[in-house]
């Protein structure tokens, strides 16, 4: 059975580890694949999941994610499908799991109701990438009554009143975005990167993760290595289960897990 974020957190930092966190959009290729890759991945040294809800109008996210959703969408995929799952594999599963929702679903079924369905569900986080912080104070308090972490993104350009704010709203972990864009592949992570994630460590005793553009063992190693607390993966993950063939999906997608993992934890 998942524990919370926080506890998940507190283990990891017990055995002097960081949290590898995989990203899937649930419903692509289809549910079936989705719910084998989430087993697969909890198996492959996964700490926490991430579970994109399929969205028509995904913003923050790169060509592969964007592409991921409307596949998904294709299939038929809906919220109901999504919490099914979450439901099901929950008491599966050792990592937590945190859905990530545009803001305009949540909306549309009432905050409250929303928050009570992914609770029952099981989840323990959410990352609303399109809620600004000025208004999220409804969504993060109605959320922590229900032990769900609303986790906050930092952006490289945020400056550090603003970072101070974000921070100070932040449940579960701080997301910092690797880049100034959206989700995707890219080539090498910035060394831009290291004194922010320096500096925000320094502005609270959450953990620090870094997502937007890890799609490699090298730059995961690279980015723990200049003290994040975990690295999250997604494109990258969307790319394997997309492109493999539906008889090496699992074997691809649990290879490029456990290599990740191995450099992560190659960092002392």
């Amino acid at each position: 059975m998942a524990v919370s974020i926080g506890e998940c957190f507190a283990q990891l930092k017990a055995h002097q580890q960081k949290a590898l966190i995989p990203f899937l959009t649930v419903g692509d290729p289809d549910l079936a694949t989705t719910e084998a890759a989430l087993l697969a991945l909890d198996q492959a040294g996964a700490d926490l999941i991430e579970l994109g809800i399929p969205y028509s109008d995904p913003l923050a996210d790169g060509p592969v994610i964007q592409a991921a959703s409307t596949r998904a969408l294709k299939q038929g995929t809906t919220l109901a499908d999504v919490l099914s799952l979450v439901e099901r594999l929950t008491p599966k599963l050792k990592a937590p799991l945190i859905l990530f929702s545009y803001y305009n679903p949540i909306l549309s079924l009432g905050v409250e109701h929303f928050l009570d369905k992914i609770a029952q569900a099981g989840a323990k986080g959410l990352v609303v990438p399109d809620l600004p912080l000025e208004e999220s104070d409804l969504l993060v308090h109605a959320a922590q009554a229900r032990g769900i972490d609303v986790i906050q993104l930092v952006a490289p350009t945020s400056p550090t009143e603003r970072i101070e704010k974000i921070v100070k709203q932040a449940r579960g972990f701080v997301y910092l975005v690797s880049v100034t864009g959206v989700t995707g592949v890219r080539r090498e992570v910035s060394s831009a990167l290291q004194p922010l994630i320096n500096r925000l460590q320094g502005l609270t005793d959450l953990p620090v993760c870094v997502g937007f553009g890890i799609s490699s063992p090298e730059q995961a190693q690279q980015v723990v290595d200049w003290g994040a607390d975990g690295v999250i993966v997604g494109s990258a993950f969307v790319r394997k289960l997309a492109e493999a063939t539906p008889d090496k999906r699992m074997a691809e997608t649990t290879q490029f897990c456990t290599a990740l993992r191995k450099a992560i934890d190659s960092v002392n």
